[in-house]
């Protein structure tokens, strides 16, 4: 039986704990495969016995898919709890990704909050691998403390070349902490692209995409030239069910990705 609704089998390949409450998981497929994924998109993981949930893709080598999972419910609970050789049902690709080769020949600012930082891994490791398309790049990171940084050693290594800057800043910190300290939107103004021909990636709590997206409108960057992820209650992922309908927008389908062009017009709807 095959259809939009019935997931294919896939195994756990690799499992690394990030945080307390924060796993990696890279899936291999069992026998067929999902369409190819591209960079923002999503795919519906399910957890046999518990029911699924959407999860965005944090990377993607051929085959093998990776998704970075907080625990904070039955569903993603249940499969940060996974080991290696473990099952798992995926459902997808789903919605709309990250427009990068859109941005070709211009500046890439990516702007990152807490758990936002594992959808935009695959553009700065893609924007990395064809680093002479592009113009100046920067990363810029927030979280609430140092202990919750994802990927630790990924920014130092991503910090330590010469063609892309980042910076990192929280909430709040220890004495012993060196680096920034505050919200991630006070990096922006400080970041070395040129707004007039900057295209921006924005991902994270909704609240920090509202104020990051204004502030970069302000400083110059088209509306159409940042893009953002919505993130809602997804549950058939095709459209159907109405659980992530805006008005006329549903967000599996028509997102997650949107510039902020739209998504302004978009998040001034209530939620259903």
């Amino acid at each position: 039986m095959s259809g939009p609704m019935v997931p294919l089998m896939y195994r756990v390949s690799s499992r690394r704990q990030d945080l307390a409450d924060t796993v990696t998981l890279a899936l291999e497929p069992i026998h067929e495969r999902i369409a190819a994924p591209a960079p923002g998109q999503f795919n519906m993981l399910w957890a046999f016995g518990v029911g699924e949930a959407p999860i965005s893709l944090a990377g993607i080598d051929g085959d093998v898919l990776t998704h970075t999972v907080r625990g904070v419910g039955a569903v993603t609970n249940a499969l940060c709890a996974m080991s290696e050789g473990d099952q798992v049902g995926v459902r997808g690709p789903y919605g709309t990704g990250w427009d990068l080769d859109g941005a070709r020949g211009r500046d890439v600012l990516v702007v990152a909050g807490g758990l936002g930082l594992a959808p935009v891994r695959p553009i700065v490791t893609e924007l990395l691998a064809r680093r002479a398309d592009y113009g100046r790049a920067a990363l810029l990171m927030g979280a609430r403390e140092p202990g919750s940084l994802l990927y630790r050693h990924e920014l130092e290594a991503w910090r330590s070349r010469l063609d892309i800057e980042v910076e990192v800043t929280v909430d709040s910190a220890r004495p012993s902490w060196r680096g920034n300290v505050g919200v991630v939107t006070k990096l922006i103004p400080q970041s070395p692209v040129e707004p007039a021909i900057t295209r921006a990636f924005v991902c994270g709590p909704e609240v920090m995409m509202r104020f990051c997206a204004r502030a970069l409108v302000d400083l110059g960057v088209p509306p159409s030239e940042v893009f953002v992820s919505l993130e809602r209650n997804m549950h058939c992922a095709v459209g159907h069910c109405g659980h992530c309908q805006l008005g006329a927008t549903f967000v599996c389908k028509d997102g997650p990705v949107l510039s902020w062009a739209d998504a302004e017009q978009v998040l001034r709807i209530r939620e259903r």
